[in-house]
């Protein structure tokens, strides 16, 4: 299941705004990744077309089962990757920006040698 990295920041954004409760709008989604509406309305779309997401008559968006499944791998990643760079003393805003860019391509299998590593640590 192969889709593009600016997909997957944003089903990932949806699944941390829908964490926080009440319902996931554009709107919230611009806010969160500082990008304009019309190019979440977009980006929407195209996630409702391939049945990433769904959204009802007011706005509301939903991951579909597909969008959840690709929106968790990525959270999980996310977070792993933030509490390594942590746990090496990068600073936190700096540790979210390159886990943000690492999720997207660290391999799998490196992926789960950091994360054995950390919970033999107790990090995570």
């Amino acid at each position: 299941m192969q889709i593009r990295e600016s997909a997957e920041d944003y089903l990932e954004a949806i699944l941390v705004l829908s964490k926080k409760g009440g319902g996931v709008r554009s709107v919230d989604i611009a806010t969160m990744l500082g990008v304009s509406k019309p190019s979440v309305s977009h980006a929407m779309k195209l996630l409702r077309e391939d049945g990433y997401i769904a959204m009802d008559r007011y706005g509301t968006v939903t991951l579909m089962d597909k969008g959840a499944e690709i929106a968790n791998r990525i959270y999980e990643r996310h977070t792993v990757l933030t509490k390594m760079l942590e746990g090496l003393g990068v600073c936190d805003e700096i540790a979210r920006a390159d886990a943000c860019k690492m999720e997207h391509d660290v391999s799998d299998e490196s992926f789960e040698k950091i994360k054995e590593h950390l919970k033999a640590k107790g990090e995570i």
